[in-house]
């Protein structure tokens, strides 16, 4: 038993340290856009070889866990969510690494009149904000903070929903900018796809600790 309880917690520590790594890859992507540091996007992309291949190693030690104990109820519970949360922060990092790649490609910095009204930046800070407090759910078993994820990710999909009619008066208002307008709509349609990666995290994290999928759940009348 004592084995076990080992393994789980090695499990869990990985899986924290790949949340970590996936953070910074945000942050960095986030700063990257703000002051323009074409320097530090390059290195998002360098460092997303790095998360692709702790991706693999967490599978490999969620497979192992699962071949040499053969798990039941909550143990097994715990490694599907994990095996499903490693997924889903690779993706997020995955995501970072695209945004970062319209930095990089830029040969100017991007407007900052035209990131705001778009509400650009505010989406992105909302969806950190969203990978941050499910770590710290996922730490803390706080099925309750999980849930706190829904309603931001609605916030994200109603500015995603309204990014086109503002790209539309962006364009009208910067006609020699359209093509960062473009970028920019480009990058918004990406971190919406942030909130939906961190939707799923917290329904893994519910299904681990309340052995709910949510997903899957009717909606209540």
């Amino acid at each position: 038993m004592l084995q076990v309880e080992n393994e789980i917690q090695e499990l869990r520590d990985q899986l924290i340290e790949m949340w970590d790594l996936t953070i910074k890859q945000l942050d960095k992507t986030e700063s990257a856009i703000k002051n323009f540091e074409r320097d530090l996007a390059l290195e998002v992309q360098q460092t997303e070889r790095r998360v692709n291949a702790f991706e693999l190693t967490i599978d490999r030690s969620c497979e192992n866990f699962i071949a040499l104990f053969q798990p039941v109820a909550t143990d097994l519970r715990f490694v599907l969510s994990t095996l499903k949360i490693n997924t889903n922060l690779e993706r997020i990092a995955d995501i970072a690494c695209g945004i970062s790649e319209f930095v990089s490609d830029s040969d100017e910095r991007f407007n900052s009149e035209i990131i705001k009204q778009m509400d650009a930046d505010k989406m992105l800070s909302l969806s950190i904000e969203m990978v941050r407090e499910l770590r710290e759910a996922y730490i803390l078993e706080d099925t309750k903070m999980a849930r706190t994820v829904y309603k931001k990710d609605k916030m994200l999909d109603k500015l995603n929903d309204v990014a086109s009619y503002k790209a539309l008066d962006c364009l009208d208002k910067f006609p020699n900018e359209k093509r960062q307008t473009l970028h920019v709509l480009s990058i918004i349609r990406k971190i919406e796809r942030i909130g939906d990666q961190a939707k799923n995290i917290a329904e893994e994290i519910i299904f681990y600790l309340d052995a709910k999928i949510l997903k899957h759940k009717k909606k209540e009348a």
